[in-house]
């Protein structure tokens, strides 16, 4: 079975990278201080200076009018995930030919937004943004609740959270193809056939999209699960989303 697109099998593993055509970061922040809580989520270049995140937290913490205290705290918390993130730079993963499950659970505003449906590991053109647009102009997403009595499209919040909530399970698959990477490289002299039932524990077996959907996209959505996963997004109302909130400021302390 060919490789299409260029991530590593068994034998020639890849160097480490977030299987999209923008090799961004998924950063999210959740900080309290003194009682005020600021949380959001948004993207990072890696290759962006290390000056931009303090620049970047004091921009954030004036606009919103937040206390001084928060341009550290905010910094830190970026620089900490960009570290992170790096540390996985230049080492191998594997992933074979694959397609793994994403799911989306997300709340944008008084919208509720779930989906389920297969990423192709192997096309490093995809664009989770891209995808994102698309399902929410599919969807017509607007949340008739927010504003004064008339309906807002919410495509400007929810098309970077979907993208994000995307890019953060990609993110994880990656990482977790690292330590595959790692595991057969430790096992090379072992038992044969430890390699596969290592890059198998991480996602779905090996699939040819191609020749099972007859179709190169990178999101999949198998037919006979259309009915058990068609997305769903439902409309909150203004009790439901303060309930919601109250359950995570709990959750969260």
């Amino acid at each position: 079975m060919k490789s299409h697109s260029g991530w590593g099998s068994l034998k020639n593993p890849v160097k480490f990278k977030i299987p999209t055509s923008e090799n961004l970061v998924p950063i999210r922040l959740d900080i309290e201080i003194d009682g005020q809580r600021f949380r959001d989520a948004f993207t990072w270049n890696p290759n962006d200076p290390d000056s931009e995140v303090v620049v970047f937290a004091k921009r954030t913490v004036k606009d919103l009018k937040l206390p001084p205290a928060f341009v550290t705290q905010i910094a830190q918390s970026i620089q900490s995930q960009l570290t992170e993130f790096r540390s996985y730079e230049g080492q191998d993963m594997h992933t074979g030919e694959r397609v793994v499950p994403i799911k989306l659970d997300l709340r944008v505003n008084h919208t509720v937004i779930k989906d389920h449906f297969f990423w192709d590991l192997n096309n490093f053109e995809s664009d989770p943004e891209e995808f994102a647009r698309t399902f929410c102009k599919d969807m017509g997403i607007e949340d008739p609740e927010v504003g004064s009595g008339q309906p807002l499209n919410l495509t400007f919040e929810a098309v970077p959270a979907i993208a994000i909530a995307i890019r953060e399970q990609l993110y994880e698959i990656a990482i977790q193809s690292v330590a595959s990477a790692r595991e057969s490289r430790a096992n090379k002299k072992g038992r044969r056939g430890t390699e596969h039932l290592s890059a198998s524990k991480i996602g779905m077996p090996a699939l040819d999209l191609v020749k099972l959907f007859g179709i190169k996209s990178s999101v999949v959505r198998k037919k006979r699960d259309w009915d058990v996963y068609e997305p769903i997004v439902d409309l909150l109302s203004n009790e439901e989303v303060d309930a919601l909130e109250a359950r995570e400021e709990r959750i969260a302390r």
